[in-house]
């Protein structure tokens, strides 16, 4: 389907997590191994959150629906939820007792690598009525596992008019179950290593109706309408990766909901790829989208 108006609010739904992001590390650790790293910082985190924080600088009213973690990092996480200005009105906190959902990530020289625990409900239960009555135009899907965990998501945007994306997301007990449902959504928004992953277990290529394939340094691809259309992205100093699929995911829907041509949408995603890498943490890269106008990231070049 083609992009809804864009002035309507958007919906973020996924697992948030508290991520401690450890940078600066040498190499990332072996069994039997110790690495030691120049830095570590604890944010909120989870690609429905990062997403959503990014598409609020860029001055999208953003909604979250998502389960808080529980303590002792409820704190950090609720305040990160607040200080990106995303309505968490469809939050709730986990159950007194719940261990909570935390990631680890380690980032290399050259590589990255993440250990998470997840636990509990991806998100609390809502319906068709909370949509319109929040004036939700779309839908983001943080990763595959929560829409397999909630295939009714999909039924719940539609009759309430709104349009779908979906991240990927690493996960192998669910990455072959999904071809249908990724089918489904009208954005696809898979990493370069995710869709290979994908097209060994059988899916084709380019398997949504609009399929945006993130390449990190080489840039981005889309698929659409029988057209591939390729992106270039710009060199910058690499600190942290950690979110910058999640905010390349937010320059492009932004620009796509706004009815921008598809290398609009490619440049304004690589554009916020890029900022997001220039910092520590997943939302680190907010400081270079100007503030709440985003008008930095909109001046960017791919």
């Amino acid at each position: 389907m083609s992009a809804p108006g864009g002035h309507k609010a958007i919906l973020c739904v996924g697992r948030i997590y508290c991520d401690l992001i450890f940078t600066g590390a040498p190499r990332l650790p072996s069994l039997g191994t110790e690495v030691f790293a120049e830095a570590l910082s604890l944010h909120a985190g989870g690609g429905a959150f990062i997403t959503a924080a990014y598409l609020s600088a860029l001055g999208r009213k953003v909604h979250l629906a998502a389960t808080l973690p529980a303590d002792p990092f409820a704190g950090i996480v609720e305040g990160d939820i607040a200080a990106a200005g995303v309505d968490a009105g469809l939050c709730k906190a986990a159950a007194p007792g719940s261990e909570p959902q935390v990631t680890v990530a380690m980032t290399g020289q050259e590589d990255r690598a993440f250990l998470t625990r997840r636990t509990g409900p991806a998100f609390p239960e809502f319906d068709q009525s909370a949509l319109v009555d929040a004036g939700i135009g779309h839908l983001h899907i943080g990763e595959l596992a929560t829409l397999l965990e909630h295939p009714e998501l999909l039924d719940i945007a539609r009759a309430a008019g709104a349009s779908v994306s979906l991240d990927c997301g690493w996960d192998d007990a669910v990455m072959g179950k999904a071809g249908d449902l990724i089918g489904s959504v009208d954005v696809f928004l898979p990493n370069e290593v995710e869709s290979a992953r994908l097209i060994a277990m059988g899916l084709p290529e380019y398997p949504a109706p609009l399929t945006v394939i993130k390449a990190g340094p080489k840039g981005a691809r889309a698929w659409h309408e029988g057209k591939l259309v390729k992106a270039p992205t710009r060199a910058v100093r690499v600190v942290d990766t950690t979110g910058a699929g999640d905010a390349f995911n937010s320059g492009f829907l932004d620009a796509w909901l706004g009815g921008m041509s598809m290398e609009s949408c490619l440049a304004q995603g690589n554009a916020c790829g890029a900022a997001a890498v220039q910092n520590r943490g997943g939302l680190g890269g907010l400081l270079g989208l100007g503030g709440k106008n985003g008008a930095a990231a909109r001046a960017m070049p791919g």
